[in-house]
């Protein structure tokens, strides 16, 4: 097992590193941009180094100064959180190719499963469902509208190297193609250097259902059920819950055990997340995420397990701590982001926290990098805080959640806190009756951007 590991990350995701590491007994070494010298993550590490200037292409991003501070302090491994260099090939290649250890995938795995087209492909050699698409890239426009046609409308254009909502388009009808078509290739070519489209079906009442699974790259893989992260504004999830309300055992059981199969196969390595549209008892993949998720807090909640902390054993070469018939559901669980943003526009707040409390009791977590005084960088991701609750059901959940969310106080910024009391306030949410297009709809109806 490491003695001390490298945590190439920020803000809460790092402090959650540490705190595995350090219930490990394991050393932990923080990197941090200047803007980030008085970071809690950076207070909270064994050691600290900085990296480079503000910006994140300067410092968290940077692949040499990251390798480089290993070799300063030691480091014998890097855990990348999520985000930043967590999905990057070329970065994993590089730890492995200076004796280090990534802790996460192969950098072969992340190749495939970051190629939408390639990922798709090998999804289907491996008997997940998919959703029924084009065969590989998309040429041209006159391409684009002939499988239009023969798929029927609407349908999505998605940039092959897509991510994050940036990309993708959608068809209603045959007079939106032109426009649809160019406008995901701009955006690929721009976002990722990479113009290369697909067309999928649109599905028009999805919801968005992720599989947690787990492997230790010898052929050995589990699953931890689903999250349901149908609640988003603009591709982005906002709020996320296990087990799924619409989900049945049988479903759970059976859509598992394909995900689990599917990466015990290859040989998979550490916490992955397969993802997929579910409509009419059916799901169709659409993506698999390489790396642990800003949600996976509900599924350790649920099933009584650290991912990070089995993230690290795999690493070191120590086999599982559990296997499939050690993991019970138990109860329910639900995150809320909170975001350093100003309603309604949902526009970036960073600033001075002039006063924080988290909220606290039985069945309530908040995973946060705040403090009383602390700044809020203008140069990173908004996310500042997840709140995550526990119940034996889902009612109770969402009690604790209205409860928990009335506790927190985040003075000096605004912050997207009530959106959450409202949503909870209404009755769809309540019976847990909403698909990946409700909340932009309910935006619309009630929060107009202005």
């Amino acid at each position: 097992m490491f003695d001390k590991i490298l945590i190439a990350n920020r803000g809460e995701i790092a402090l959650r590193v540490i705190r595995a590491a350090r219930e490990m007994g394991i050393g932990s070494v923080a990197v941090h941009s200047t803007a980030d010298s008085d970071a809690m993550h950076v207070r909270m590490a064994d050691e600290a180094i900085c990296i480079g200037p503000a910006p994140g292409t300067d410092s968290y991003l940077n692949k040499a100064a990251v390798i480089a501070a290993c070799e300063v302090t030691g480091a014998q491994a890097i855990h990348p959180g999520y985000g930043f260099l967590s999905e990057n090939a070329e970065f994993v290649q590089m730890v492995e190719d200076h004796g280090l250890t990534f802790i996460g995938p192969t950098a072969q795995h992340i190749r495939t499963m970051g190629d939408k087209i390639t990922a798709k492909e090998t999804m289907i050699k491996l008997g997940v469902p998919c959703v029924p698409g084009s065969e590989g890239g998309v040429p041209d426009l006159e391409s684009a509208k002939k499988l239009g046609e023969e798929m029927g409308y609407p349908v999505i254009i998605k940039a092959t190297a897509g991510g994050g909502g940036r990309g993708m388009k959608v068809a209603q009808t045959a007079a939106d193609m032109e426009s649809a078509f160019m406008t995901a290739r701009a955006e690929g070519k721009s976002n990722f250097g990479n113009d290369e489209v697909y067309i999928e079906k649109y599905l028009t009442t999805p919801r968005h259902i992720e599989i947690q699974v787990f492997g230790d790259g010898k052929g050995n893989a589990v699953h931890l059920g689903e999250r349901d992260c149908s609640l988003q504004r603009r591709h982005q999830k906002v709020f996320e819950e296990a087990p799924g309300p619409s989900i049945t055992p049988e479903e759970r059981a059976k859509i598992g055990k394909v995900c689990a199969d599917a990466v015990a196969k290859i040989n998979y390595i550490g916490a992955g997340t397969i993802e997929f549209l579910y409509e009419n008892g059916e799901f169709y993949f659409i993506e698999m995420n390489t790396r642990l998720q800003v949600e996976h807090p509900v599924t350790e909640a649920i099933f009584g397990v650290d991912l990070v902390r089995e993230q690290i054993r795999v690493a070191g070469g120590l086999p599982m701590s559990f296997g499939q018939d050690d993991l019970t559901i138990n109860g329910h669980a639900i995150e809320v982001r909170i975001n350093a943003e100003k309603l309604p526009n949902f526009t970036p707040c960073p600033g001075k926290i002039t006063a924080y409390h988290a909220p606290g009791g039985l069945g309530v977590r908040m995973d946060s990098a705040l403090y009383d005084g602390y700044s809020i960088p203008p140069y990173y991701d908004s996310l500042i805080g997840k709140l995550i609750v526990h119940g034996r059901d889902r009612p109770e959940a969402l009690a604790r959640l209205n409860r928990a969310l009335g506790e927190l106080i985040v003075d000096g910024i605004d912050t997207t806190t009530p959106l959450f009391h409202a949503l909870l306030a209404e009755t769809d949410v309540q019976t847990g009756d909403y698909n990946i297009h409700w909340l932009e709809k309910w935006l619309d109806a009630n929060m107009a951007e202005g």
